[in-house]
């Protein structure tokens, strides 16, 4: 069953070939034979799962059922769950139990759809390789020695594992297509405010977006399907009319015009990836689509803006846990003073410190107009970039990341090292434009991605492509050989 599609199991489940409790089963035990092993996993929330199983279960029996309905998955834990803890892999919310639900989970639970856990993250979603949880690195499953990426990295793991058929993930900067890429998966980020960002534990604010992960095109669309819509409890939400994504999958792609950026294929790409890509871009040329040299001038400048806005917006976002209202608090504090200096020395990491003290350092007085102003500036000229060059073009594809999974520690104590792992994908963040990560292929034994960028709402063409692409080629059925 694990080894299924998500039309496959949606298939079988109302055909009455198994039970959703069945299913359900089915992967808790996967779960609790693999879990530990790649530590991907937060919360498993076998009772709740069950319990919804047995919901969906009725429904389909008595024809009542939606897509999705008894379609197991998981959420990385930093979307809020009613009654199970949310802890954004940070010691400061170890003890934190949401006391409702975030748009994505509710959204989920009304297709029916149901829960088996919550997946390990970078601390706050900080981090590129997993590796700044509280509770652990989280381990790739095509080689347990490199880092599955991050900060969705428990949610793709998981999914690479067959331990879910798919998960939610949330990228700020490339936390869900880089991670995908890591792990063979098939990942979207999608436009800035498709997905509501209620009850999503604030990172970056007019960075963050949640979006679906999985094996598959035609996955992702189901799950967007179910994800997406305007929410006015999210002031940056988006009044879009609801699409079905599944819908223009088989369209064929001739004539697409394909940009291919000079700044992505240059200096910094390992040599392997980037012959490797140029097989999966000729697929596509072989499919019908036209590729065109295009630039994107300011790409040098993505990494330090989204370095300096980033973290700017953490600093604010993160001021409110101080131990007084929620999440850790210090033993025996001596004065107000002190509970808010030992609560947040305590429960932040290294990395969620470091990021709240350059976002602090560029918002003060004085410094302000040089740092983050600028970067502001700096972004709408990026954004620009983008605007000229979906005048000339479709679709902009590259490379997800610049080279393959890297070895656990590798980059951990080497902060620039670690965020220029994300060179090709924070751009997109700070234009607020969709991607998404597909696989293409291995180098070294270890998966790559190809990274696909669209124009502002166009996600279904972008999985359209992504699916004909994998009507060619199968790189997205390839598991890991230890998680078969």
């Amino acid at each position: 069953m694990h080894n299924k599609t998500l039309t496959e199991l949606r298939k079988a489940l109302h055909q009455r070939e198994y039970s959703s409790v069945e299913l359900t089963r089915h992967f808790l035990e996967r779960i609790e034979r693999y879990g530990i092993q790649l530590n991907s996993f937060i919360t498993v929330t076998t009772d709740i799962a069950l319990a919804q199983a047995q919901i969906a279960d009725k429904c389909l029996q008595s024809g009542n059922a939606g897509p999705l309905t008894g379609i197991p998955l998981t959420h990385k834990d930093i979307f809020c769950t009613n009654g199970v803890k949310t802890s954004c892999g940070s010691k400061m919310l170890d003890n934190f139990i949401a006391p409702y639900n975030a748009t994505v989970v509710e959204k989920c639970q009304a297709a029916g759809m149901v829960m088996l856990g919550k997946t390990n993250m970078d601390e706050f979603a900080m981090g590129s390789s997993n590796e700044t949880s509280f509770y652990g690195p989280v381990k790739n499953p095509w080689d347990t020695q490199t880092v599955p990426g991050g900060s969705s990295g428990g949610s793709t793991a998981s999914v690479a594992a067959h331990l879910t058929p798919v998960a939610t993930g949330t990228d700020t900067g490339g936390s869900i297509r880089q991670p995908a890429a890591f792990c063979g998966l098939t990942g979207l980020k999608p436009t800035y405010g498709l997905v509501s960002r209620y009850g999503m534990i604030a990172f970056a604010s007019s960075l963050d977006q949640g979006g679906p992960i999985g094996h598959s095109a035609e996955d992702i669309a189901l799950l967007l399907n179910v994800m997406a819509g305007f929410d006015k409890r999210d002031s940056t939400s988006l009044e879009h009319p609801q699409e079905n994504y599944t819908t223009h999958l088989n369209d064929s792609i001739k004539g697409l015009k394909i940009g291919l950026p000079k700044e992505y294929f240059g200096e910094g790409l390992d040599a392997q990836v980037g012959k490797q890509l140029d097989v999966a871009i000729k697929e596509l040329e072989n499919a019908g689509a036209t590729l065109h040299d295009i630039q994107l001038p300011h790409t040098y400048l993505a990494v330090p803006t989204y370095y300096i806005i980033a973290p700017a917006e953490c600093s604010s976002n993160l001021s409110r846990f101080d131990g007084v209202r929620f999440g850790h608090r210090c033993d025996n504090p001596q004065d107000l003073m002190d509970l808010y200096k030992r609560s947040r020395a305590e429960g932040f990491g290294a990395e969620v410190k470091r990021r709240i003290m350059i976002g602090t350092y560029a918002l003060s007085a004085g410094y302000y107009d040089a740092y983050y102003l600028k970067a502001q500036q700096i972004r709408r000229l990026i954004s620009n970039d983008f605007t000229e060059a979906f005048k000339q073009v479709d679709m902009i594809a590259g490379p997800t990341t610049p080279t393959t999974a890297f070895k656990m520690g590798e980059k951990i104590d080497d902060p620039v090292t670690m965020y220029l792992n994300d060179i090709y994908t924070n751009a997109i963040n700070l234009a607020g434009l969709p991607a998404l990560s597909v696989p293409a292929g291995f180098v070294n034994q270890h998966p790559i991605g190809l990274h696909l960028i669209g124009n502002y709402l166009k996600e279904s063409r972008l999985l359209n492509v992504a699916h004909q692409y994998q009507q060619c080629t199968d790189w997205h059925k390839a598991t890991p050989p230890n998680f078969v």
